[in-house]
């Protein structure tokens, strides 16, 4: 395809001392000069872009911004040999939607090692419907499934189960056969997790309303855990012996506290998931998995459609908490 001179994104800027976001056209020659240029088909909103829309320099540095850390397209440029133009391909992470304008414009500029090729079995909609939050998810999946956690081994914990990743993990493991326990303050979406698979829905009080004694009564196998803080403490203390918790959330707070006796006195496992800056060769792997074996057969019920234009009022939803599922971003043609 042609390359335009313009194309259209969301940006992030500073207006009277605060941020907002609108929809702009950007000059194409702005894009870094990276080695591979790719149309933007789709994008998904995740948790990092509302921090960056919202003027988080944690996240992004500089600003006008246009945010998105996941993109989902058609290679029209390349410098790389192992991209050529019209291949179909997927960018999760990295720098994108960081400090490298990212996935809420038709056009993204990259270097190759950030790229994963679209597996067979996968449309570029479906893979953004999965996007960042599901390859998180299935990182934590997979962790638990080497750990020799078997679906039989008794109930599964998945807390910020309404969250892009808990949604997406609620259905996997429900998927694999594991018989889940969702854990939510919107007790509101229990319908919305049970047809996802979830067997119990509880509000996520029970978890954190708990005495603070070393261990508590054992009570999941093991967990994907999305929130952190406190819950990450509780979490671990009620975990059965040789269980598994693995960890990517720190909604409520990057600290937490807790004690040596659940490792030492049940063998219980901490795991991080880390879809960041994972390895490309666990990128490739995963990406394989949710696009064979693993293929979600979930994705309709978990994902909502917008546009760049909607995509203000889904920031404010993340900021007040009242986000539920996937939210897929369709770039124009």
């Amino acid at each position: 395809m042609d390359i335009p001179e313009r194309y259209t994104a969301l940006v992030a800027h500073e207006k009277d001392g605060r941020f907002v976001q609108s929809v702009e056209q950007i000059a194409t020659s702005d894009l870094p000069d990276h080695d591979v240029m790719i149309n933007v088909k789709y994008s998904s909103l995740n948790y990092k872009d509302a921090l960056s829309a919202n003027g988080n320099k944690d996240v992004t540095k500089s600003y006008p911004f246009t945010p998105g850390i996941d993109a989902a397209g058609i290679v029209v440029k390349s410098r790389d040999e192992r991209y050529r133009a019209g291949d179909k391909v997927i960018v999760t992470s990295y720098d994108l939607g960081m400090n490298t304008p990212g996935g809420f414009g038709q056009f993204i500029s990259v270097p190759g090692n950030w790229i994963v090729p679209l597996p067979n079995g996968l449309t570029l909609k479906e893979s953004m419907i999965i996007g960042t939050s599901g390859l998180t998810a299935a990182i934590g999946v997979e962790k638990i499934v080497k750990q020799g956690v078997p679906p039989y081994s008794g109930e599964l914990l998945v807390t910020g189960a309404t969250g892009g990743v808990g949604s997406f993990a609620v259905g996997l493991l429900s998927q694999l056969g594991y018989r889940v326990v969702a854990a939510t303050g919107k007790l509101d979406q229990t319908d919305f997790l049970k047809t996802l698979g979830a067997g119990k829905v509880i509000h996520r009080n029970q978890i954190t309303d708990v005495p603070n004694r070393p261990m508590l009564s054992a009570k999941w196998s093991a967990s994907v855990e999305t929130v952190g803080g406190e819950m990450l403490d509780a979490v671990i203390r009620q975990t059965e012996h040789n269980g598994v918790v693995t960890c990517c959330g720190n909604v409520l707070g990057h600290e937490f506290h807790t004690n040596v006796f659940p490792f030492i006195l049940r063998g219980v496992s901490l795991m991080g998931i880390d879809s960041g800056i994972a390895l490309m060769s666990d990128r490739l792997r995963i990406w394989n998995l949710l696009a064979t074996d693993w293929k979600p057969r979930f994705l309709e019920l978990i994902c909502r459609e917008v546009k760049l234009t909607n995509l203000p009022g889904e920031i404010e939803k993340i900021d007040n908490g009242k986000q539920v599922g996937t939210v897929l971003v369709s770039l124009p043609d």
